[in-house]
């Protein structure tokens, strides 16, 4: 099993993760391309630095010419610019902030502070619009969508108010999207079955956030880290913000000691801030677990929900399988069965994480008419699997390749960018597939 090692020794943050995954070998042009496909004016600036010593990547993001910035830095800019302004421009300041309380207007990044350029946020709807055109894959979409998910339950509670009503005032910045759309690309392509998270160094004092002065960690980052093992090391920073913390929410499979392993490969992601004799970055190390005995597969519990159904439109059908996999389920299909009665019925069953078996089933309850569901716990075995292009006459073709230990079993063209190229360029499906196939076995077989 391939697994992928977090230490967030320092904290975590979006443009931290980015940077780890591409020092750990994740083609920069792999985030480059997601971020191109996203359509927000946003670009990427890849650089090597120091880190009290320890050479790592940085990434940063582009608005325009506008770079962004630790969001106390940013705060600091600000009151330091407005204070000449302060009575010159007390009406319009009074105006502005009657219109945040009521609309939850000023969008300021999770990772900087600094307010994006829609005044009126951006909630989930317009969000998930954005990713939906976004040329990368289902899963990663999916991914990107549950991470915002997490942080809009999070700040929903924290305001008391629904999750669509959320507008996203401390994460629907053009970086956060960004980031948080890398890293759900990234991890895809970082080709690991597991990410096991260290303990997280959440820092300590107090941030300025967009409603005031807040204690670190800020409201929203500890609530997006409830159940995950936290500490201060006495660094009085932010070391955790909510776009790393919601990250780790979703990406995360499990919080642990370094696990047992082959190392196979390292990186680091650097932060923007300097600490005197504390490295500011955060590792990722991936390679195979250590196994005992013979080869073995990848083993976890998953949760099995079933219902029967007898009376429902086969149109809404189709909608409640995309539904449920959109909210995070890894698979969900149908088979004929024979009801009670002699009546033709189908019998949905859906695979989930353990953690995500509740709002599935309810969203089965609220999509469709049965009237219960069937739910139990199952061990699933899978291959580790990894992604690798290969580049064909017609463009970039992504190739899923399995392997036990080490030892590759089976390997296959990704269906939905060789349909892309078939659509695009007028060609046969199977020629397409084809060629990607021979392309790949041909660069094996120089090896």
């Amino acid at each position: 099993m391939r697994i992928a090692y977090l230490e967030c020794f320092s904290g975590v943050s979006g443009d931290m993760f980015l940077g780890a995954l591409v020092d750990a070998g994740v083609p920069a042009r792999v985030l480059e391309d997601a971020v191109a496909s996203l359509g927000v004016g946003a670009r990427l600036e890849i650089s090597r630095v120091l880190r009290s010593g320890i050479c790592a990547t940085k990434v940063d993001v582009y608005v325009g010419e506008e770079k962004d910035m630790p969001r106390e830095q940013y705060w600091a800019q600000e009151r330091a610019r407005q204070a000449p302004e302060a009575q010159h421009n007390h009406s319009h300041d009074h105006s502005h902030q009657h219109n945040e309380h009521r609309h939850g207007a000023e969008i300021v990044s999770s990772r900087t502070g600094t307010p994006a350029p829609h005044t009126h946020g951006r909630g989930l709807r317009e969000i998930r619009e954005i990713i939906a055109k976004a040329k990368i894959s289902d899963k990663a979409k999916r991914i990107a969508l549950q991470i915002f998910q997490a942080l809009g339950e999070a700040e929903a509670k924290i305001h008391s108010i629904a999750v669509e009503q959320v507008h996203f005032h401390e994460v629907g910045a053009v970086d956060a999207l960004v980031d948080i759309v890398c890293a759900a690309v990234g991890a895809e392509a970082l080709g690991v079955d597991e990410i096991v998270c260290s303990r997280l160094n959440v820092g300590g004092g107090m941030v300025q956030c967009a409603h005031g002065t807040f204690p670190v960690p800020a409201p929203a980052t500890i609530e997006l880290l409830k159940s995950a093992p936290v500490y201060s090391s006495g660094i009085q920073a932010e070391l955790v913000t909510p776009t790393g913390a919601a990250i780790v929410n979703t990406l995360a499979n499990r919080f642990a000691a370094f696990p047992e392993m082959i190392v196979e490969k390292s990186g680091y992601g650097a932060g923007s801030r300097e600490f005197p004799g504390h490295p500011n970055v955060v590792r990722l190390t991936v390679g195979e677990a250590a196994t005992s005995g013979g080869p073995k597969a990848n083993s976890e519990m998953i949760s099995v929900i079933e219902a029967n159904l007898d009376d429902l439109n086969p149109q809404v059908f189709g909608y409640v399988l995309d539904r449920l996999l959109e909210e995070g389920a890894l698979d969900a299909f149908a088979a004929p069965v024979q009801m009670k009665k002699n009546r033709p019925g189908t019998l949905l069953t859906v695979l989930c994480k353990p953690q995500d078996a509740g709002k599935l089933s309810q969203l089965i309850f609220q999509e469709t008419t049965t009237l219960g569901v069937r739910r139990r716990e199952e061990t699933r075995q899978c291959l580790a699997r990894r992604w690798e292009n290969v580049r064909t006459q017609w463009g970039e073709v992504r190739i899923k390749i399995a392997s036990m230990n080490g030892a590759i079993t089976n390997y296959a063209p990704e269906y939905e960018d060789c349909r892309r190229i078939a659509s695009e360029h007028h060609l046969p499906l199977k020629s397409v597939l084809q060629e990607a196939t021979r392309l790949y076995l041909d660069r094996e077989n120089e090896h």
